[in-house]
């Protein structure tokens, strides 16, 4: 099976043109224009194929002599887009520097049991650009997304976990965020995953695949597959915003969850908020009947963590136990909370 993403190739873009007379007409135009126009290939679609930096000329050309005609372009099997979103592809050609160069490292939070005793730790990437600017997971995500680069940067972010943590302490378990909608075929997409584990000599059971972009479930039965992949090899998964993403108990049921996030927007204050304590304990209902161990993050205060602990939450997580910090750091703070 061909590659969709694995590796920060060049990007190859795909130019559609509706009608054939406006076609031919451009190409007369444009050709003469540019001198490496020759390098563009016209595909048994009708579709013009060009490197990015011919793209460049092309969309200057046509956005300064063109008027009228829809031009909808697309990298690498994407969706189509028109012409006028090309720049923020262009823009976005950083994020291939961060991939190819694996300019990632990870902060870690911890998440405790009942006791207060280190239960595992959250990984969180950090990314910087060529220049050492400081990038957020937000800013890397979008840019990755509007470059087609979406399962690269997941997959480089995954194995960078797996590399950094091997040396962990076993008891801990560790929580590594994924994308899922990023993997198109769990078997190929995840293979890495599997083979780099067993190439540290760590055990599966160890890692928890944190489920993020879960507010919006389009495709449930890909989600299923991706899910039962890692469940088969013997990986855990968590599932947060569960409130907002999956609105049946068949559905949590059908995933088969071995977490449960509750999102810190319905922690911070549910000691004193009635609304936000009837989320919570539905959440809490839910997670139970599935046999899902129910966690609580965003948790900054004593009052919240009570709360919580009280009405039967079983992990917990935030700022209360400690801020997001180096691997170096972390062990020195569990080795204080073990």
């Amino acid at each position: 099976m061909p590659c969709r993403g694995c590796i920060v190739n060049k990007l190859e873009f795909e130019v559609k043109i509706e009608e054939p007379e406006h076609l031919h007409r451009l190409l007369a135009i444009f050709k003469p224009c540019n001198e490496r126009a020759a390098e563009i290939k016209v595909s048994e679609h009708g579709h013009l194929m060009m490197n990015e930096s011919l793209m460049r000329g092309f969309v200057d050309f046509c956005t300064d002599h063109l008027n009228g005609i829809e031009i909808l372009f697309r990298t690498s099997g994407e969706d189509w887009l028109p012409l006028s979103s090309a720049e923020a592809v262009f823009d976005a050609k950083w994020i291939d520097g961060v991939i190819a160069e694996e300019a990632v490292r990870f902060d870690f939070q911890p998440i405790v049991d009942l006791k207060g005793k280190t239960y595992g730790y959250e990984c969180l990437a950090r990314f910087w650009r060529e220049d050492g600017t400081r990038v957020s997971p937000a800013e890397a995500f979008a840019a990755a997304k509007t470059r087609g680069r979406l399962y690269a940067l997941d997959r480089m972010c995954r194995l960078a976990a797996l590399r950094m943590t091997a040396d962990m302490d076993p008891a801990w378990k560790v929580f590594i965020n994924f994308i899922p909608t990023s993997i198109y075929s769990p078997e190929f997409c995840l293979k890495s995953t599997v083979d780099l584990a067993n190439q540290l000599g760590i055990s599966p059971d160890r890692f928890v695949f944190e489920v993020v972009e879960t507010e919006w479930v389009e495709d449930v039965e890909h989600l299923k597959r991706v899910l039962a992949y890692y469940r088969e090899k013997g990986f855990a998964y968590a599932l947060d915003d569960v409130g907002e993403g999956y609105s049946t108990i068949e559905m949590l049921a059908d995933l088969r969850p071995h977490f449960m996030k509750l999102d810190m927007k319905y922690v911070r204050g549910v000691s004193e908020d009635s609304r936000k304590q009837r989320v919570a304990s539905t959440f809490l209902e839910k997670a139970l009947q599935l046999g899902s161990v129910p966690l609580a993050e965003g948790i900054e205060t004593r009052e919240e963590l009570e709360w919580l602990r009280q009405r039967g939450y079983q992990l917990f997580q935030g700022y209360l136990f400690g801020k997001p910090g180096t691997f170096s750091e972390m062990q020195q703070r569990g080795a204080r909370l073990a």
